[in-house]
């Protein structure tokens, strides 16, 4: 072997670094967009934002013609026409707080899915200035369940023994109030000095049970729910719920109705009222006091019906505001032996004005497209959504596919019908009896539908949901039933049947 030269000639594709920080900038979200600029901004001094207080005060939409145009250098990134003012600033995502325990006694709603209120009314401005309300949500925020509840330690008469103890069993608690640990497992957590058995924990466990809110400091969801009851006047309602908490729970949670007749020797008029009872106390008493992490989703693109079209415009609260900086800009102009250092960052500055804009112009056209396709949902609804692939969104626009998926990922749309990310339009479909196909999200529309309007005492099986929507032309086996009702939430027939 010996080293030797050779000639090789070849093709390659080579990323440039505006087509690479192009893609990047492309499938950030709103929010990531934002940091990124944040951090360019603090890196290079030719670049600056814009900040119009007139823009600010009445924002309007940016159409299509105005973001295609490309901007001078030393104008801001986006222009408005002034003529419509933009109402909303973000939407409030709020999530769920219902545990799948409580779903177990839950009686009649299992999966009734509200319509989607007008994203106007969520996204509704507060006044700063409103110092009463600020007070009240710092307040809430203030308080959590441990601090709740050693307010009640102090004004029980307790030995500093005592007192000690009931501290150590609320630092104990989960957020939601229970205590999943057992009580051996807390006895080693406490210093050796203190002498404490078993005992004086449990003692101290049952005072914390005393407090309010009432079930906290229970070990499971029976004990939870004994708590409440016991709490309540005596009634007969009161003591046959307490009897099939305490010893029938399960039959409750199955739903076999017939054999808790049976075992609690009791009428149908009775043991619905015990279930109503049931199902109304709270499964996790110190949720109310946890730290909700409230998550806001800015829109990136508007949808609004004008004169019986459907049109697509930014949300200009989402798009930077952009521009090179004038100073710097013409210091390097009129210095042109500078180092190249300024030069390179004035092109850099360039490239991120244009491939910002080029960013929303990609998106507002990718918009454009799906709701053209969708036009019928945002008339009547899921059921009326149509099948829809990344492929038919990038062959009509010419573009990519995994373009159109960095597009539509992580993207939202403002609608009348509420807000909803751009990949909630894409899908799989099912085939019909006459040849066409029906999409995945219009057949769950359905089957939320039929849940919705069945006879509570004799619910629809998935095998009879199928039949019922095979009437209406849609194919679809039993077992793809079964799973789009549990992506819905909606509990087996067994679980739904009431008394």
């Amino acid at each position: 072997m010996k080293p030797m030269l050779q000639l090789r000639m070849s093709q390659q594709l080579a990323l440039t670094p505006q087509l690479q920080q192009s893609i990047r900038l492309l499938q950030l979200s709103t929010l990531e967009l934002n940091q990124e600029i944040e951090r360019i901004l603090l890196e290079n001094p030719m670049l600056e934002q814009d900040i119009n207080e007139e823009e600010a005060a009445s924002p309007a939409p940016v159409e299509l013609a105005s973001v295609a145009e490309s901007p001078p250098r030393d104008e801001p990134l986006t222009e408005h026409s002034g003529e419509e003012e933009f109402e909303p600033r973000g939407v409030e995502e709020m999530p769920d707080t219902i545990g799948e325990a409580y779903d177990t006694v839950s009686s009649d709603d299992i999966g009734d899915a509200s319509e989607a209120g007008d994203w106007r009314s969520e996204g509704k401005s507060r006044n700063n200035d409103d110092d009463e309300s600020d007070f009240q949500e710092f307040q809430a925020a203030a308080t959590s369940l441990r601090d709740h509840l050693t307010a009640q330690v102090a004004l029980m008469p307790l030995s500093d023994r005592d007192r000690a103890l009931v501290m150590f069993m609320i630092e104990a608690l989960e957020s939601d109030g229970y205590l999943e640990q057992e009580l051996e497992e807390l006895l080693p957590l406490i210093p050796a000095e203190w002498d404490v058995g078993a005992d004086e924990l449990l003692i101290a466990l049952h005072h914390v049970q005393n407090f309010d809110p009432v079930g906290v400091g229970a070990r499971n969801l029976q004990e939870c729910l004994s708590l409440q009851l016991r709490a309540l006047p005596p009634t007969p309602a009161r003591l046959l719920a307490q009897a099939i908490v305490d010893e029938n729970l399960e039959l409750l949670a199955a739903r076999d109705f017939v054999k808790l007749k049976r075992r609690l020797s009791c009428n149908d008029d009775s043991l619905r009222q015990a279930q109503e009872l049931v199902c109304s106390l709270n499964p996790r008493p110190g949720a109310q006091y946890a730290v909700v992490d409230t998550r806001y989703i800015v829109p990136d693109v508007v949808v609004k019906k004008h004169r019986g079209v459907w049109t697509v415009s930014l949300n200009p609260e989402a798009m930077p505001k952009l521009r090179i900086h004038r100073v710097y800009a013409d210091i390097l102009q009129q210095n042109r032996g500078l180092s190249g250092a300024l030069s390179g960052q004035l092109q850099e500055a360039k490239w991120l004005i244009k491939n910002v804009q080029q960013r929303f112009d990609t998106i507002l056209r990718v918009s454009q497209a799906i709701v053209e396709q969708q036009r019928h949902f945002f008339d009547h609804g899921e059921v009326a959504m149509r099948p829809l692939t990344l492929r038919e969104i990038a062959e009509e626009l010419e573009l990519h596919e995994s373009t159109v998926s960095r597009v539509t990922t992580q993207k939202y749309m403002a609608t009348p019908r509420g807000v909803f990310e751009l990949k909630y339009f894409f899908g799989s479909h099912v085939s019909t009896d006459t040849g066409g196909a029906c999409s995945a999200t219009a057949i769950r529309a359905l089957i939320r539908q039929l849940v919705a309007a069945e006879d509570r005492r004799k619910p629809l099986s998935d095998a009879r949901i199928a039949e019922l929507l095979g009437q209406q032309g849609i194919v679809v086996a039993r077992r793809t039933i079964a799973k789009y009702r549990e992506s819905l939430n909606i509990l087996p027939v067994s679980q739904r049947k009431s008394i």
